[in-house]
């Protein structure tokens, strides 16, 4: 049981610093100001309204476009301490301390301890029980 335990609170931890130290891009794209799709790692494919204004030479025409793209950068942690805190002796000893109080007073006994185990039982010579009853006849 311990075991199992350690290896789940361990591949926790190992997940956490995997989490904790990824960067990824979030692409958005807006048509107008409302937000049609996101895309993580990637380029967002878009509404399909993108306008491409082609260069004609008889005209100097062009129409706004009403889309956008917004990229954003989240990045993780660059540097990890790789050395552990020093903990003076003091705190050692109270950490050692305070450990194995709290793991006692979660401990159950099983165990049924008898204070009469020296004693021996009385002898019966007669039934009690018998020498008080009344019978009716």
């Amino acid at each position: 049981m311990k075991s199992v335990v350690f290896k789940i609170v361990s591949s926790f931890m190992a997940l956490l610093v995997l989490f904790s130290t990824l960067s990824f891009t979030l692409d958005m794209h807006f048509c107008g100001d409302v937000l049609v799709e996101t895309a993580i790692f990637k380029k967002a494919k878009g509404c399909g309204m993108e306008m491409d204004n082609p260069v004609s030479n008889t005209c100097e025409l062009t129409k706004k476009n009403c889309c956008s793209e917004q990229q954003s950068l989240i990045c993780g942690q660059d540097e990890l301490q790789i050395s552990a805190h020093e903990i003076a002796v003091g705190e050692n000893v109270f950490i050692a301390a305070f450990f194995q109080t709290y793991s006692q007073l979660f401990k159950t006994s099983n165990n049924q301890v008898s204070n009469f185990t020296a004693h021996a039982p009385p002898m019966v010579v007669r039934s009690i029980y018998k020498l008080d009853e009344s019978y009716l006849i």
